[in-house]
């Protein structure tokens, strides 16, 4: 297999002007490589794909087809922004998949957090190859590997592969992001016209909401989650804390507890605020959140969001705790 280094002599990208230079090269690099035949990503919405999307649009347009695949899991307004961003204002070659039911329904009554990544990611792939399947001429294969990606698996790039892709199905790899680090892939993204929220967009898990929504799935509980996150999200723009802080979300456990509302009593779920800062993810330090703003949160979500009564404050470092609260 092919050992990717990147050169000691290649400057960071830092400015607009040097990811002006690189965007240039990588279009050239991609036009003499796939030539007039079709590309396939799939398109998350995360950093990396999006930025892969944007370069590859540029350099062949419609030969790429994009697959963004909406397991139902993602954050409040990410699917739509994804439309919004690529089809709308790209002009891009997506297929939009809403595989919201295929995905919760496989999940029904599933508590183990190792289980439901598992069937996250089997199924993901599987609705990704139902997609593959129906295309025709499909050479290559795009993806948003970057150097962290191939130094984390000992330099070997096929690593990264969207596994388990049908028989027969023979791509070659596009990843024009191969020799840059997170914050390079975010000058570039914002050089190829990206919206600013998408390119700092936090890390979000493969499995999304689904290892945040504690023990076994349901909708309502999953709603509820998605619509404080989004609150979660908001504040912290709104105080200036969206890009001091590396991730912050909110999780929500799978039993209720008794509150008042309008006088009377009723059954409620929590919401877990948690805030982490960390430069390697292997340790983690928790950001102290102004109590100012947990309160005005803590109003929010349990006055605009059906079924949450309580709010909760994680304080768990890593160690002793995981980055992922599951």
């Amino acid at each position: 297999m092919e050992k990717i280094v990147r050169p000691e002599s290649m400057e960071r990208i830092t400015t607009p002007e040097l990811a002006k230079n690189f965007i240039e090269e990588q279009i050239a690099e991609i036009k003499k490589q796939v030539g007039n035949k079709k590309v396939l990503l799939a398109l998350s919405g995360g950093v990396d794909s999006s930025v892969v999307a944007a370069l590859l649009i540029k350099a062949i347009s419609k030969q790429l087809v994009c697959v963004h695949v909406n397991h139902g899991l993602l954050r409040k307004g990410e699917p739509e922004q994804v439309v919004k961003v690529f089809r709308d204002e790209m002009d891009a070659n997506l297929i939009y998949v809403d595989a919201t039911d295929r995905f919760l329904d496989k999940l029904a009554g599933v508590a183990d957090p190792e289980t439901k990544r598992k069937i996250i990611g089997k199924e993901f792939i599987e609705v990704f190859n139902d997609e593959a399947n129906k295309l025709e001429g499909i050479d290559f294969l795009a993806q948003g590997t970057i150097y962290p990606d191939i130094l984390e698996s000992d330099g070997v790039k096929a690593h990264h592969n969207v596994g388990g892709l049908p028989e027969g199905m023979k791509f070659k790899l596009v990843e024009p992001l191969k020799l840059l680090y997170k914050d390079e892939v975010r000058v570039v993204g914002e050089a190829l016209g990206l919206p600013h929220d998408m390119v700092y967009r936090q890390p979000f898990p493969g499995p999304g909401l689904g290892v945040r929504c504690l023990g076994a799935i349901t909708r309502d509980r999953l709603e509820a989650l998605r619509e404080a996150d989004a609150i979660l999200r908001e504040e912290f723009d709104i105080n200036g804390l969206a890009e001091k802080v590396w991730q912050y979300f909110i999780a929500v456990p799978d039993f209720k507890s008794v509150g008042v509302k309008d006088g009377k009593r009723y059954e409620g779920w929590a919401a877990i605020i948690r805030a982490v800062n960390t430069t390697d993810a292997m340790s983690a330090t928790i950001e102290e959140i102004p109590y100012e703003l947990i309160h005005k949160i803590t109003y929010r979500i349990t006055h605009e969001v059906e079924g949450i009564n309580r709010v909760m404050v994680d304080v768990t470092p890593k160690p002793v705790g995981t980055i992922e609260f599951e």
